[in-house]
């Protein structure tokens, strides 16, 4: 159990512990291995896992075990979780390691390349603040991943934290990759997940090693973290693992983050040339062919048919306040709340929100298909903002990154009991 440190510890730092890890053989890795619950719906889910007992989904998303049109967040659904996990690990399809590892576990996707690390982290260090975040959670999807954890007895799927990057722990990181991996399998999406299992002796010097890292930072998986904080209140003075979770850890520098663009119905039925106007009050705006926005404080708008390069103009924003000088944020309330009065994205029907994964070609589509008045291709936030932004204790706005690529769930389990 991890020893409790209080808020006023300066010189706390992170705690990264070896775990054994539920895993599944090399042989059938590519069959168990799925994508995360959250970036597919249940038919999806259903689609996938089809004719494939070994997929994780049936424990990441046990729905597809049970009749269409069951309530994902029946009782019946975390139950049938719990039953889908111990039925793989009966089978042999994930197996627990002999020892506590600290793993390391490489994305390859095209020409971008980065390597995290797979340990056990602290909750007390979450709820102090040691490990930050920069996003609000909705109290929905806190108690499903909470329900869902507790009801597993285990922490299926982790978080994805960033820290900033240490030669040390870089230098400890490719002595293990010089070696022969573990596991090593391409997805349908292409991307190439890797997996070497150190040996004790360096899982214990990574773990040694965090202790220079003052800081640990969400980059995905917030609702994982909250919920894995609330089942350690729950389960407070019981015997088990819970006052820690799964989390892969990846240098700073090596993480890629994608754009996340909008798309807003406009209210008023005002035409083209009206928007457009209205638009220019804020922007400098002119006619382009290259979609992506080449700079921070500047977007790409598709309107009636064609793509435009905007600029902000200077002095509409306080550059010292790592928030409000978010483009996300600058979109939030130059353009969405000023000209087309959404106030609340998280809950307004008039705007939606286009991961970067998906091209701003799925922002034509829609604009044509689907009649959006306007599609705004943003450009990234990157990770020095993210950091600074969770560095201040503040939030981002809703929909600030989409990180990629994503983890591979089903290639670690951490049981808690």
């Amino acid at each position: 159990m991890d020893t409790h440190r209080g808020p006023c510890d300066a010189a706390a730092m992170a705690l990264v512990r070896p775990f054994r890890a539920l895993r599944p053989p090399p042989a059938v890795a590519a069959r168990v291995a799925s994508p995360p619950y959250d970036v597919i719906n249940t038919r999806e889910a259903r689609a996938l896992a089809a004719g494939n007992p070994d997929s994780f989904l049936r424990v990441a998303r046990p729905e597809v075990d049970l009749p269409d049109g069951v309530d994902e967040h029946a009782d019946e659904v975390y139950a049938q979780g719990a039953r889908n996990l111990a039925e793989l690990r009966a089978r042999g399809v994930l197996v627990a390691d002999a020892a506590p590892r600290i793993y390391v576990y490489a994305q390859t996707m095209g020409a971008h390349h980065q390597v995290g690390l797979v340990g056990c982290v602290s909750v007390n260090e979450y709820d102090l603040g040691i490990i930050r975040k920069h996003e609000k959670t909705r109290a929905d999807k806190e108690d499903d991943r909470t329900r869902h954890i507790d009801a597993l007895d285990a922490h299926d799927e982790p978080v994805f934290l960033a820290y900033r990057a240490l030669p040390a722990i870089d230098a400890l990181v490719a002595a293990v990759t010089a070696l022969p991996p573990d596991t090593d399998l391409a997805t349908d999406d292409g991307i190439r997940h890797t997996v070497w299992v150190p040996s004790v002796e360096q899982s214990d010097a990574l773990a040694a090693l965090f202790a220079r890292v003052p800081t640990l930072y969400v980059a995905d998986g917030h609702h994982r973290s909250a919920a894995s904080s609330r089942v350690h209140a729950l389960r407070d003075g019981a015997p088990g693992e819970h006052d820690r979770f799964l989390a892969v850890l990846f240098p700073d520098e090596q993480l890629q983050i994608l754009a996340y663009h909008r798309l807003v119905r406009d209210a008023q039925g005002r035409s083209p040339e009206a928007l457009l106007a209205a638009l220019m009050d804020v922007c400098d705006v002119e006619p382009t062919t290259v979609a992506a926005p080449p700079a921070p404080k500047s977007m790409g708008f598709f309107l009636d048919g064609r793509w435009y390069r905007a600029t902000l103009r200077p002095g509409l924003w306080d550059p010292s306040d790592p928030v409000a000088s978010l483009d996300a944020a600058l979109c939030q309330e130059l353009i969405l709340d000023r000209i087309f009065g959404v106030t609340d994205p998280r809950r307004d029907v008039r705007v939606d929100f286009v991961g970067g994964i998906r091209g701003t070609g799925e922002l034509e589509r829609r604009v044509r298909e689907e009649g959006w008045s306007l599609a705004i291709a943003m450009h990234p936030t990157s990770i020095a903002e993210l950091l600074a932004v969770s560095d201040a204790g503040r939030l981002m706005p809703p929909k600030s990154t989409w990180f990629e690529p994503k983890l591979r769930s089903g290639l670690f389990v951490h049981p808690m009991g």
